[in-house]
Order: structure tokens, then C-alpha cells, then sequence
């Protein structure tokens, strides 16, 4: 096994790795988290890291083939309809009146247009 090689199985396998790593931590977050808004955001943003982790680490695995391409084309539909389903998920949830809990001294009034003072 020349260097090359191993160089790339080493890279490979770390980002399998990683990516596995980032989508086992979204599905703890889903678990774990106390309210639907901290779990959509757990799983969208550990999901399209590990998509994309993942995706690079077997690209480099199959090396420059057709499966290559395959694999990115995958990716790229991935990389689109995660947070896009995650968009729609939460305007749902939004439209049908489940709001997040305010914080500390925040009110839950929607904000007013911006308007000039002075006749600027």
C-alpha cells in the first residue's frame, strides 16, 4: 500500500467516522432535548453535517468512478431536502400554534414595521 493510499483511507475513515459521530449526537439531541424546537434544530443541523461527512468519506472510498458520482448527486439531494423539510416541519408546527417559550423579559409580540423618526 503505497502513501497515497493510505493517506486516503485514513482521510476516508475519518470522515465516516465523524459523520457517524455528528448523526448518533443529532439522535441523542432528539431524545434528550426538552421541547420540539430544540429537537428540530438537534436533528436538522447534526443531520446535514453528518450527510455531509459521511457522503465525502465514502466518495473517497469509491475513489474517481462513476459511484462517485452517484454518491454526490445523493448528497446534493440530501444537502437540499434536509433543511427544507425541516423549514416546512416548523412552519407547520408554527401555522398550527405551537410557539417557542420566551426567554427571560422577552414578550411574545410580533415586531412592528420600522419606521424613521424625525423625517429622515
Amino acid at each position: 500500500m503505497s502513501a497515497l493510499e493510505l493517506t486516503v483511507e485514513v482521510l476516508s475513515w475519518f470522515f465516516i467516522v465523524s459523520g457517524s459521530v455528528f448523526v448518533i449526537i443529532g439522535a441523542f439531541g432528539t431524545i434528550r432535548f426538552p421541547d420540539f424546537w430544540s429537537r428540530l434544530h438537534a436533528a436538522s443541523i447534526t443531520d446535514s453535517a453528518g450527510v455531509i461527512l459521511l457522503v465525502i468519506g465514502m466518495c473517497l472510498q469509491a475513489g474517481p468512478t462513476l459511484i462517485t458520482v452517484k454518491l454526490l448527486v445523493i448528497g446534493v439531494f440530501l444537502f437540499i431536502t434536509g433543511p427544507t423539510s425541516t423549514h416546512a416541519i416548523a412552519n407547520a408546527a408554527l401555522v398550527t400554534g405551537l410557539r417557542p417559550t420566551e426567554g427571560m423579559g422577552l414578550v411574545g409580540e410580533e415586531p412592528g414595521p420600522i419606521t424613521t423618526e424625525g423625517g429622515q
